[in-house]
């Protein structure tokens, strides 16, 4: 798997920070800080999953004050999240490759107390974890692509899942998935979506992004489509979508936040051929004229930029397939929208058309006019806005209760 890791991270960029981490492989000073072990050790992955791991390290500090964690992400972005968010009682490390040699240097520094793998699967460190004696847990997502692997492979995956002592799930109806795949009926819980929980998030930075959109020229009055989490042919289709509706919407602004900051040269240039002006969130300088488009060329923002949204658009739904997750949108009450392409949000997609809390669509033609629909009707944004909000009342309380089900285990 070297080669095209090697080649991913090169892709991605910013991959010489920390590489030797990836090898167990660590500085004096992150030695240092270690060097007591007995830490908790959360594993995420990337953006998504390092923003559920830092919503739940800090409830497990509030319910045991004596608890030193670890944080750590497999891609640039997620780790510089985690490392944001790095204090005296959290420390931000790169994941070691999951090889036996590597996991075992990591797991001799940090010598966690317990291990909990948000939303992946780790063979060899669940292994040598539960040799050395510690509980393992999983904060579960099992998109459809996932599932049918899983059970492709039960006679591998399954000895894998049986490792886990606590895998908590988010609807009732994962409890079955799961057992199918081969974890054990006791090992399951359903404790909701941390995702979906607002309970656990941060303070929101949405007035400082409405000063931000003021210097551009762009007022709380402005309508705004947001294109969260977008992919490649997702922004041209907006941005043309846009053009479009500004013949009844003339004050209409589109913000994008692609899936792959790395993008966003070849995005500006796709856009600026289609005649836009362009802002860039990395460059605060109030243009000439209010910009026709802002492109968030920055991570870990995407949450308190929905907030600012009068419809949300979520990405990886119509040029791409599996979709990108709704919830934080629908969590804040904001209209949502999203192509056909939902696979990997099944549970969650189910959830809130159920509650007529999101339009699905087919293709760009009715995605233009199901966006029309809502930004040209108040009420029907605000019928929405209540169904999402209720859509989500269940899953709020999912960070707490997982959290204390982690320390009681």
């Amino acid at each position: 798997m070297l080669p095209g890791l090697l080649v991913r991270l090169v892709r991605r960029g910013n991959y010489r920070h920390g590489f030797g981490q990836r090898f167990g492989c660590y500085s004096p000073e992150v030695r240092a800080r270690l060097s007591e072990g007995g830490r908790i050790w959360i594993q995420s992955i990337s953006v998504g999953e390092t923003m559920v791991a830092l919503k739940l390290a800090p409830k497990i500090k509030a319910l045991k004050p004596e608890a030193k964690l670890v944080v750590s992400a497999t891609t640039s972005t997620g780790f510089a999240i985690a490392a944001a968010a790095q204090n005296d009682w959290l420390e931000a490390i790169y994941n070691p490759l999951d090889l036996p040699f590597l996991v075992n240097r990591a797991l001799t520094l940090v010598a966690p107390s317990q291990l909990i793998i948000i939303e992946g699967m780790w063979p060899n460190l669940l292994a040598m974890t539960k040799q050395r004696g510690a509980p393992t847990s999983l904060v579960a997502r099992l998109s459809p692509k996932s599932e049918a692997r899983f059970k492709q492979f039960r006679w591998l995956t399954g000895p894998c899942f049986r490792l886990i002592d606590q895998i908590f799930v988010q609807e009732p109806d994962d409890v079955p998935r799961w057992e199918q795949l081969g974890a054990p009926r006791a090992h399951l819980d359903c404790v909701g979506g941390i995702k979906f929980d607002l309970d656990g998030a941060e303070s929101s930075r949405e007035p400082e992004f409405r000063q931000f959109l003021l210097s551009l020229g762009i007022g709380p009055e402005t309508p705004i489509i947001l294109g969260g989490s977008t992919f490649a042919g997702e922004e041209a289709l907006l941005a043309k979508i846009l053009l479009e509706l500004r013949a009844d919407l003339p004050d209409l602004v589109l913000i994008l936040v692609p899936r792959h900051v790395e993008r966003t040269p070849e995005i500006v240039q796709e856009l600026k051929g289609l005649g836009l002006k362009i802002a860039l969130r990395t460059e605060p300088v109030a243009p000439s004229t209010t910009p026709d488009c802002l492109l968030v060329n920055t991570t870990g923002e995407l949450r308190d930029w929905y907030r600012v949204a009068t419809v949300a658009f979520i990405g990886k739904s119509i040029c791409s397939t599996g979709g990108q997750n709704p919830v934080e949108p629908a969590a804040i009450g904001k209209p949502v929208v999203f192509g056909p392409h939902m696979e990997n949000f099944r549970a969650i997609v189910s959830t809130l058309l159920k509650h007529r809390a999101a339009i699905q669509v087919n293709d760009a033609e009715e995605l233009k006019n199901q966006l029309k629909r809502l930004l040209t009707e108040p009420v029907l944004r605000s019928e929405f806005s209540a169904n999402a909000l209720e859509a989500v009342t269940g899953h709020q309380g999912a960070t707490l209760r997982c959290a204390k089900k982690l320390l009681q285990f």
